[in-house]
């Protein structure tokens, strides 16, 4: 059964929101996962006057790093298969020559 995120101590819990409220950075020419925008998270800890920031934003970091690798790993397996399959996609042709 996956985990929820109840299933997580409350520093968890809190640092999954704050992450989840960040903006994405995508590379625009290749379209890589470059991980989050940070500029926000000043405002979001004082709006939502996050105690133990520094733990937060820890826990922000190394969930962002698990992401950004995961991320990587998946679109190189999708560039392995579609690069399979434009090699095996097309016919090879064997001519019998007899001299």
């Amino acid at each position: 059964m996956p985990l929820e995120t109840s299933d997580f101590p409350e520093e968890v819990q809190v640092a999954f929101f704050m992450f989840s409220l960040l903006p994405d950075h995508w590379e625009g020419m290749s379209g890589t996962y470059m991980g989050k925008y940070w500029d926000g998270i000043d405002y979001f800890m004082k709006l939502y006057e996050v105690e133990d920031v520094r733990t937060i934003v820890y826990l922000m970091k190394l969930y962002e790093g698990k992401l950004v690798s995961y991320r990587a790993e998946k679109a190189e397996q999708q560039r392995k298969a579609a690069e399979r399959k434009s090699k095996s996609g097309g016919k090879n042709y064997t001519h019998n020559i007899q001299g």
